[in-house]
């Protein structure tokens, strides 16, 4: 489990078949081997380890559900080590499970802040709540507007400054997960709807 307060930039240094070598901007001190890593929000598995750099490899799921598929030599992504229990939660819970793909659809200033507007696969469009939490590439951020099947956040510098954020251009992708707590009221609300309707159509003798 991760809180999307991302620990650190890495460079993807190798791309070879489903397994990226990556190298992180900060130390590694206290990971292993089988240890969880958040990349770019994604949940990957450390399967070697040399300083700074460690390698993950890519399931078919990964690969096809997320822009790690399309992973390039010298792209910057996101890394997050995950959540130790006795750590604060200043983000909110993030599995690492990303959802599906958002695109970037536009980007503008206001103040000393940086909006970007996410267009988001219409099956997933449900899951967006105003104010709500949404990680993009694994950053946790609070969704500002929403309208149709587009969201907003908000980003200040800082974020900005420990990011990806700056990379991102209009057109370009990224990953999404939306709030774990509020999938599943929705899941449970669907559940009891679903219920209600059958108990209904039997009331009425169907």
């Amino acid at each position: 489990m991760f809180t999307g307060i991302i620990e650190g930039l890495g460079t993807i240094e190798a791309v070879q078949g489903r397994q990226l070598a990556i190298s992180a901007d900060f130390e590694l001190d206290g990971t292993g081997i089988g240890d969880s890593i958040a990349v770019n929000g994604a949940c990957l598995t450390v399967v070697r380890l040399d300083g700074r750099r460690f390698s993950v490899d890519l399931s078919p799921e990964t690969a096809a559900r997320t822009t790690l598929g399309r992973a390039a030599v010298a792209e910057r992504v996101n890394l997050e080590r995950a959540l130790r229990l006795s750590d604060r939660l200043d983000g909110h819970l993030v599995l690492g499970h990303v959802d599906g793909i958002g695109t970037i659809s536009g980007r503008r200033r206001q103040a000393n802040a940086l909006l970007v507007d996410i267009a988001v696969p219409e099956a997933l469009a449900r899951h967006l709540i105003e104010k709500g939490s949404v990680a993009v590439d694994g950053i946790s951020l609070t969704v500002n507007r929403v309208h149709n099947n587009k969201f907003s956040v908000n980003l200040i510098p800082f974020t900005a400054g420990e990011t990806t954020v700056n990379d991102f251009k209009v057109g370009g992708e990224v990953n999404l997960e939306f709030d774990i707590l509020g999938k599943y009221v929705a899941k449970m609300t669907n559940r009891k709807n679903s219920k209600l309707s059958i108990n209904k159509f039997t009331d009425a003798g169907w």
